[in-house]
């Protein structure tokens, strides 16, 4: 029905991948591979949705990478329609709404991806999960989203003991992570609210 109301199931799949994936950037060819859609027709729709100011574009390593603007006027209702719930088809990238993904790994506190996913390597590593889990299903669940995603990730994991003091330390490494540009996907306590 959505479709029917944007005029195109290309762009409502665009826009559901943008949304649910705050804070990421993709190139046109990870997009096509994503949302299972025509080079042409996602060429198009990325073209429309630059000029109406929904996303921004970057070039990186000679390649041209897009992210939603968070700055857009309508970012805040566009995300309520379309981040909230990570649709099938849009192949997107693990979120909040995927709660089983994240159980199996034990009692998840906080999950952050960056690194390859924001295109920011100051923080030195991909995705960081604290939490009491199980070092078997947390490597499963890494081979799955590196296959995934297509690259091999880097990641670490901490229990929320450890996450606390060193943050209290200000320890270099998870000063990167937190300072880097972040996707929070699971964030149980309000771990990196301000307070």
């Amino acid at each position: 029905m959505i479709e029917q109301l944007l005029g195109s199931k290309t762009r409502v799949k665009l826009l559901q991948l943008f949304y649910s994936n705050p804070n990421r950037s993709f190139y046109v060819r990870e997009i096509t591979r994503k949302i299972d859609e025509q080079i042409n027709s996602v060429r198009r729709e990325l073209s429309n949705l630059l000029n109406i100011g929904i996303i921004l574009s970057d070039t990186n390593n000679n390649r041209l990478y897009y992210e939603v603007n968070q700055k857009y006027e309508f970012y805040q209702p566009l995300k309520t329609i379309f981040g909230g719930d990570a649709k099938k088809g849009t192949q997107a990238t693990p979120t909040t709404d995927d709660k089983d993904a994240f159980k199996a790994l034990g009692h998840v506190e906080l999950v952050v991806y960056t690194g390859q996913f924001t295109r920011d390597t100051s923080a030195g590593v991909d995705v960081l999960i604290v939490g009491n889990t199980n070092a078997n299903a947390v490597q499963r669940f890494m081979t799955d989203l590196e296959a995934q995603e297509g690259k091999e990730l880097s990641y670490a994991v901490m229990n929320l003991a450890d996450f606390e003091y060193r943050r209290q330390v200000k320890d270099r490494f998870l000063s990167n992570v937190l300072s880097a540009k972040k996707q929070i996907v699971v964030d149980k306590q309000s771990l990196l609210e301000d307070k």
